[in-house]
């Protein structure tokens, strides 16, 4: 007989990024503004889950955590990265994506409240590529070397014949 087995999820740390600590800049000094924070690329068929982490905006405030928050994705059109679902733990904001154009760079958007009354604007670009191998059409021009001829978005070039 077999017994159905319960698992735990827990959000994938492959795809983590932490805010910048706050460093105080001396005075009499411009301040820099950070690299930005990015995730690592994605392909268009991926669904995974990605994570912000807000801890070092927080730290030494035990009883803050993320209260609310609202996600927005830029460009926003028909086939782009898409928000699948969003959760919170903690310090840390956990959301799905799908979806997505390749050759495109997604600047994914947080704006945070914490339950202390903090608010957070922070954003996290995603690129998005192809990283697996579309299926090559059957009138795909390919040279004598067996090589598929691509265009300059690396789509195969086709036959008309």
């Amino acid at each position: 007989m077999s017994t159905p087995i319960s698992h735990v999820w827990k959000p994938s740390s492959a795809r983590l990024v932490t805010i910048d600590t706050f460093v105080a800049i001396p005075r009499g000094t411009a301040a820099i503004a950070p690299a930005p924070l990015n995730w690592p690329t994605k392909d268009p068929g991926d669904v995974l889950d990605y994570i912000l982490d807000i801890g070092p905006a927080i730290v030494g405030n035990d009883g803050d955590s993320i209260d609310t928050l609202s996600v927005t994705i830029s460009p926003s059109n028909p086939g782009d990265l898409a928000l699948q679902s969003t959760t919170a733990d903690g310090s840390q904001v956990i959301i799905w994506l799908s979806g997505g154009q390749p050759g495109t760079i997604y600047t994914v958007t947080f704006n945070i409240n914490t339950t202390n009354g903090r608010v957070l604007q922070r954003s996290v670009l995603i690129p998005v590529l192809l990283l697996s191998v579309p299926p090559i059409p059957v009138n795909a021009l390919i040279t004598a070397t067996g090589v598929v001829l691509t265009d300059q978005n690396g789509n195969p070039v086709l036959s008309s014949i």
